[in-house]
């Protein structure tokens, strides 16, 4: 089949040569003039007269030979004949010019005196009007060696001279071999073409289906820098018609004023300029509906004699990619929860807010955030619920801050705020308060109501540091006196507190071995009945005898244990102890057992309780679990259900400190409590004339008496409370007033004596109300300065520890914060313990937030 090809018989051998005689059948007919003009000037030069009267064979085969000629010049131009195939046109025309040739070869050889002429005269004729005809016919070979073939048939059959014959047959021989050697060639040519054809599909497939998948695009200018064609992929994603783009400039494809990269520091309008090929230049699309980039890449095209002719390239789109980039940034200086500042942020923020300027470290305020009860939430709701909590926690604070420093989370619950510049401290305290009362707001969390809180540390620069890591340890220090301090408050950073985060480290350790080693103990505090003055039970209070430092007080080693873990192990050994105790009591009388959220919480915490009972032989109703208001924080299903297996086991269940939070008449009304707990700070004062808290005490006596609940007025001392406290209405009365916290052995011995009969004993009056705290404080006497600390408070005096043996009458002037001063006077003293008495009233309110003082 290939040698057909290229001989010319088959279908695919139609093709043409690039010489001026075109090798189409149309061509071969209208220069086939030539021939017949060929033949008659041959006839001419030979003297051959066209026509004898009476030879009727001459005029036959002149006749055929017309006809045929002339066939040769009409039936190619035939529409019938142009609609065959390629190789029957072939086959068609290959008679028609044996015939030609053989009528020709007739004509001459009619003639007796041509036969018996010389070489030329013999030979010529033929072979000219031959070698004319192949010249014709172009590459179509067979066609030519036809003609020969008719011409030598003829001579043979004439029984021309060998001379002629030979030449005749020299020229079809030479014709055969170069057909042979151009089929040969055609046939290579052929194989490659279609190598180079099925390449071309091959890679114009590729280069498709690159352009369809979006990954890359093409395209190519003019001269001018003008596109003459462009990748429909890219078109669809530009803001232009489909082939608007066409004959624009390039360049308008690009925003201007753009910084592109990429190739050095030329640009692509330098490269196009100057004619130059440029690679992996980025730019941004200038007609692009969204923000797109492009990595373009061309080559400038010249052709064989230099001259340029534009260029042509391709590009990539770089948007993911950029976009993946800007991710992979953001991630790395973003918190990916709370899309607030990281870290590493955070800290390079710092350093770069603290750097030397003109040798001079910059002025600027770090704050430390830690949320309060947070870890509840993370473990009753679960890690989602506490992720949703900390993005609506860092929304509050991002809107709280402003412009005016950047938020960043330092990881967990744990939060910072940079603020750049000297501040003012009363504006840091205002802030500070801001955020706490924005903070501390109800959340919705899943449909839950969640309520948290936040302690702030803070320290500046240069006064508290001059480096980034001195100032984080400083504000870290003041948030531990923050939580130290009761929480939901801020304290600015003082030297002292080096000393207060030792003395909390040193707690810590010695609360971990007092546990070990049965340190702690249980006192109890009488609750009496307000009508028959009898004891009801006992609340079960913790102590802790620390064997240097004596008693430590619960508001101290409490919130130590519920930051380090070890309530849930001190709540079943207080639980556990207090049943132990209360079943050698008087039948009728319960013990009052606190339970820390974090019990609460725990799914395990009814067996605890049931094993406890169980273990002592203590009668459920007996056991009576005070639960604070917390614990609503997280009221969800799992709230009520601990609430039902509670009171499923029998244990009456109450309500402490009611009024202090966020307190709610929707959890009274579904919460099956049997006792609210009038918290001490509304009985303390409550008869002093002018306060209000009467007022709150008989509301909440009356909601308690509607919901069918007993009431407690804790931290009763004085005859006019008991007084006041009984005309409202209060079921049962809990203070000094009957009596302090005992020892259970004391409880025992009270009840063998007494019974379970109960006297008021106090003072008439009400004293000024104290306040709980450990601050650190500088005491001046007699030219010298003392450190000592506040360990509780009230506006007329105030317990102090860390001096000695001081005699009782001391004069002293007490620096409680900066620059204020009050005198005092030592009214008893006990080992390191002494008892003040101020010469005048004391602020305590404005003295919690004011800076502490500095001892020397």
């Amino acid at each position: 089949m290939s040698l057909m090809v290229a001989l010319g018989l088959a279908e695919s051998g139609t093709e043409v040569s690039a010489s001026w005689i075109s090798g189409a059948f149309v061509q071969i007919a209208r220069l086939w003039p030539l021939i017949l003009l060929a033949k008659l000037c041959m006839i001419t030069l030979l003297g051959i007269p066209l026509y004898r009267p009476g030879d009727g064979q001459q005029f036959v085969v002149l006749t055929v030979m017309l006809l045929v000629d002339g066939a040769l010049m009409l039936v190619p131009r035939w529409p019938v004949f142009q609609e065959r195939m390629p190789h029957i046109q072939n086959w068609l025309m290959l008679p028609m010019l044996f015939l030609s040739g053989l009528s020709f070869s007739l004509w001459l050889k009619h003639d007796p005196k041509t036969v018996s002429d010389s070489l030329f005269l013999a030979a010529v004729p033929e072979l000219a009007v031959a070698l004319l005809a192949v010249c014709i016919v172009g590459d179509r070979r067979l066609l030519g060696i036809s003609y020969f073939l008719g011409a030598l048939l003829v001579s043979v059959a004439a029984k021309a001279g060998p001379a002629q014959i030979g030449l005749l047959v020299s020229c079809v021989i030479i014709m055969a071999v170069a057909t042979l050697r151009q089929a040969t060639a055609d046939r290579e040519r052929a194989i490659e073409r279609q190598r180079q054809d099925l390449r071309a599909q091959r890679s114009d497939r590729l280069l498709q289906e690159h352009e369809r998948t979006g990954r890359g695009w093409f395209w190519e200018t003019d001269r001018q820098g003008c596109l003459t064609y462009i990748s429909d992929t890219l078109v669809r994603t530009l803001d232009a018609p489909k082939g608007g783009l066409i004959g624009r400039p390039i360049t308008e494809m690009i925003r201007p004023g753009d910084k592109q990269q990429g190739d050095g520091e030329r640009t692509l309008g330098f490269h196009l300029s100057a004619r130059t090929g440029f690679s992996d230049i980025s730019v941004r699309a200038a007609m692009a509906k969204e923000e797109r980039w492009w990595s373009i890449s061309g080559q400038p095209v010249f052709n064989e004699y230099g001259q340029f002719h534009g260029f042509r390239g391709s590009g990539t789109d770089l948007t993911e990619m950029r976009r993946s980039q800007a991710e992979v940034t953001r991630l790395a200086q973003f918190d990916s929860l709370t899309g607030l500042a990281n870290r590493i942020q955070m800290l390079r923020s710092l350093e770069q807010a603290v750097a030397d300027r003109h040798g001079k470290a910059g002025d600027c305020t770090l704050m430390m955030l830690d949320l309060d009860r947070f870890k509840s939430v993370n473990d009753t709701l679960g890690h989602p619920a506490g992720d949703a909590l900390l993005r609506q926690v860092s929304q509050r604070l991002q809107r709280v801050v402003g412009d005016r420093g950047l938020v960043g989370r330092q990881g967990g619950d744990e939060f910072k705020i940079l603020l750049p510049g000297r501040q003012d401290q009363a504006m840091l305290a205002q802030l500070a308060q801001n955020i706490i009362a924005t903070v501390s707001q109800p959340y919705s969390i899943e449909g839950t109501a969640v309520v948290i809180g936040v302690s702030i540390g803070i320290s500046s620069c240069p006064q508290d540091g001059v480096t980034a890591d001195a100032l984080i340890r400083n504000a870290d220090l003041a948030l531990y006196a923050a939580k130290g301090n009761g929480r939901g408050v801020h304290r600015f950073y003082s030297s002292d507190m080096h000393a207060d985060a030792e003395d909390r480290r040193q707690l810590e350790e010695d609360l971990r071995h007092a546990l070990a080693a049965d340190g702690l103990h249980l006192v109890y505090q009488p609750v009496v009945s307000s009508k028959t003055e009898q004891i009801a039970g006992y609340e079960a209070l913790l102590r802790w005898e620390h064997p240097v430092r004596g008693p430590i007080s619960p508001a101290l080693f409490i919130p130590i244990a519920e930051d380090t873990g070890l309530i849930a192990q001190i709540g079943e050994w207080v639980l556990r102890t207090a049943c132990r105790d209360a079943v050698q009591w008087l039948d009728h009388i319960r013990v009052a057992v606190n339970v820390s959220p974090t019990q609460f919480a725990n799914p395990g915490f009814p067996s605890t309780v049931m094993n406890a009972l169980a273990s002592a032989q203590l009668a459920p109703e007996r056991l009576e679990l005070e639960i604070t208001e917390s614990v609503f924080l997280n009221d969800d299903d799992g709230t009520d259900a601990m609430f039902a297996r509670l009171k499923a086991l029998g244990v009456r269940l109450a309500l402490d400190d009611f009024g202090t939070g966020y307190s709610s008449l929707g959890y009274l009304k579904k919460a099956p409590f049997d006792k609210i707990k009038i918290d001490q700070s509304f009985v303390r004062g409550a008869a002093t004339k002018g306060s209000r808290n009467s007022a709150i005490i008989k509301a909440i006596v009356s909601l308690a008496e509607a919901l069918g609940m007993d009431t407690t007025a804790e931290g009763a001392e004085t005859q006019d409370e008991l007084a006041l406290i009984r005309q409202l209405g209060c079921s049962h009365i809990q203070g000094y007033i009957y009596g302090r916290p005992m020892p259970a052995a004391d409880v025992l011995a009270s009840q063998r004596v007494n019974g379970s009969a109960a006297a008021a004993d106090g003072f008439q009056s009400s004293r000024p109300a104290r306040k709980t705290m450990l601050r650190t404080i500088a005491v001046h006497h007699d030219g010298h300065v003392y450190t000592g600390r506040v360990r509780n408070i009230s506006s007329t005096g105030a317990l102090i520890e860390g001096l000695w043996n001081v005699p009782l009458g001391t004069l002293f002037a007490i620096e409680l914060s900066e620059g204020q001063f009050v005198n005092a006077t030592a009214r008893w003293s006990k080992d390191d313990r002494m008892g003040v008495e101020f010469a005048g009233a004391v602020d305590i309110g404005a003295l919690r937030n004011a800076p502490k003082a500095l001892a020397s």
